[in-house]
């Protein structure tokens, strides 16, 4: 019984034996092809990183790009290693090739996501700070990574929109051009002299050096309203100014219109009652 033991344990201790003659150097090979790599992708990564700074790419971009780039080293080491080792590539391959395809059916929503992170970024439709409207959800762009879309509304909310959603959806960009149009109509009653009132908010427009030159505003009477007479008002202006402008110039007009005695006239109706005898 000891015998058979002794046979039994010298089995496997010959077994390791001839595991390490034949493998060990692979597998040192391996090991140091592991140690060197990882040290190597952490100082690429850093210089990428720095590159990428230095280049001045979009703050948004950054971390996405340096993320992919960790990712493909990390890939390519892990390959290395395997080969290392001595197993074949193009049988890990297909291994590693169907886990992936498992994997990316029960995570369809997340891939569609990283697809749209990879469409924006690309694409560009917006950057950091700039204040847009997504399906009718506004806010100014706070960040974008590769699988969500961060706004942050007027009123310090924070908004995650998925990017596969952000990819396909309409998207206004307000901060995008130099300038813009700034609407306004102003209602005043039909006793009211319009040209007067037109003289006024025209008056008040170039007198605020906001306003641009060109194009040259428009002060027009753009409706006959129920109860007023709608004076329409289109002048451009910077963007960073267009809110400013926006409250200043209601304010303005209105304490005008007061001082001019023109007035603005409440929703109102004639009501005419016929008497049958």
């Amino acid at each position: 019984m000891e015998s058979d033991l002794q046979e039994s344990v010298k089995g496997v201790w010959d077994l390791i034996v001839g595991y390490v003659v034949s493998y060990g150097l692979q597998v040192l090979g391996a090991l140091i092809t592991l140690i060197v790599g990882v040290w190597l992708i952490k100082r690429l990564v850093k210089l990428a990183h720095k590159t990428l700074i230095k280049r001045e790419t979009d703050p948004i971009l950054i971390p996405t790009l340096v993320g992919v780039v960790k990712v493909g080293l990390y890939a390519v080491l892990l390959f290395a290693v395997v080969d290392q080792i001595g197993i074949e590539t193009a049988s890990f391959l297909a291994v590693f090739g169907a886990a992936g395809l498992a994997i990316g059916l029960a995570l369809q929503g997340s891939l569609a996501n990283f697809a749209g992170g990879i469409l924006v970024l690309t694409l560009k439709p917006f950057k950091a700070g700039d204040y847009v409207e997504i399906d009718g959800t506004g806010g100014s762009v706070n960040g974008v990574s590769i699988m969500n879309t961060v706004l942050k509304t007027p009123d310090n909310k924070t908004i995650f929109l998925p990017n596969g959603k952000v990819a396909g959806a309409n998207i206004v960009n307000f901060s995008m051009e130099e300038n813009r149009r700034w609407d306004k109509v102003f209602g005043i009653g039909y006793g009211d002299d319009f040209e007067k009132a037109k003289a006024i908010i025209l008056k008040i427009i170039e007198n605020d050096s906001r306003f641009l030159k060109e194009p040259a505003p428009m002060v027009r009477v753009g409706n006959l309203g129920d109860s007023s007479v709608d004076i329409t008002v289109r002048a451009w202006v910077a963007t960073p100014e267009y809110w400013n402008v926006n409250w200043d110039m209601i304010e303005k007009v209105k304490k005008a219109f007061d001082a001019e005695g023109i007035s603005i006239p409440f929703p109102q109706r004639d009501v005419h009652i016929f008497n049958e005898k």
